[in-house]
């Protein structure tokens, strides 16, 4: 089943529908999952050192059956990375865990710093946190593009504040920037901000999380029902139909052929989903500090400069 391109700023394009792999490994079977997602026909495979999981994505990588020019592999910068004489050695960290020779993104993973000495993972202190200018990493990412070393770079959980600042300093503008993204988090001013200055939104827990299921809101299930279809592919095709990309993960075979096929909504049913109040996020940070309300509370604190 083929699966269509969003178009990137700097021309490369970008599968719509990937592969999430966060907590992607616990039932041991990850290198199964990428095998069988890629032979129902996913390309893009998003990944980070912070999952934990990239040797397995690497050996599935090396075993199937299909042309490296023809995969979109994303990783992430962790935070413990940002210094710019790290970043390089990062990145071949992640080629070498994943066993390629570049990567086609690289994402920052959150915006702000960790020393070096913290470990990978979200449950961090406020001592472990160092001011490293976002822009200084940032330029560190850029020049990995002048290498080769990555295709197109960009960021994830940026809000509209940070972007505002960061996007007029940038050499290589960011093509993507990955954030939690499903009706109960729509978060519509950063999806604006994004398409104003030609950032492709990636929408990762497209489908809410053990907490907080989007598939059994009733909105969703009737549309579901009307178009004989699963409240996921609903959930899913409303993204996408906003020109946003979406990475949702499975290890279930009969659940990954189903996220690849989408619904045609009507502008009733995308206007009722736009319009749910409930708001709730799945992927609350841990290191959720009075240092860093400006990234996770942007109205209650002042963007600092980046």
């Amino acid at each position: 089943m083929s699966v269509k391109n969003l178009k990137l700023n700097n021309g490369n394009l970008m599968p719509e529908i990937g592969l999430g792999t966060w907590k992607g490994d616990e039932s041991g079977a990850l290198v199964q999952t990428i095998k069988t997602a890629v032979d129902l026909g996913y390309r893009h495979i998003d990944c980070a050192p912070a999952y934990g999981n990239q040797r397995e994505i690497g050996k599935a990588l090396k075993e199937i059956q299909v042309p490296r020019k023809e995969l979109f592999i994303v990783s992430k910068l962790f935070e413990n990375s940002h210094r710019p004489e790290l970043v390089e050695g990062a990145l071949d960290h992640i080629l070498d865990e994943l066993q390629l020779d570049y990567l086609d993104v690289l994402l920052m993973h959150w915006p702000f710093a960790l020393k070096p000495e913290a470990d990978f993972g979200y449950s961090h202190k406020a001592k472990d946190i160092e001011n490293v200018p976002i822009m200084d990493t940032w330029r560190a990412m850029e020049a990995l593009v002048d290498k080769g070393k990555v295709r197109t770079i960009g960021v994830s959980n940026f809000n509209k504040n940070i972007l505002e600042k960061m996007l007029p300093q940038c050499r290589i503008v960011p093509a993507i920037n990955q954030i939690e993204n499903h009706p109960y988090c729509q978060q519509k001013d950063i999806v604006e901000v994004c398409k104003k200055n030609d950032v492709v939104v990636t929408a990762y827990c497209p489908l809410g999380g053990v907490k907080i299921n989007v598939m059994d809101d009733e909105l969703i299930k009737r549309i579901a029902d009307a178009h004989a279809c699963t409240p996921a592919q609903v959930a899913l095709s409303w993204i996408l139909a906003r020109g946003i990309a979406v990475i949702p993960k499975s290890s279930n075979p009969i659940r990954l052929k189903q996220n690849l096929k989408t619904v045609t909504l009507t502008s009733d049913e995308m206007r009722m989903i736009g319009d749910i109040k409930r708001h709730e996020r799945k992927c609350d940070p841990g290191c959720d500090f009075e240092q860093l309300k400006w990234i996770f509370h942007p109205d209650e604190a002042e963007c600092p400069v980046i």
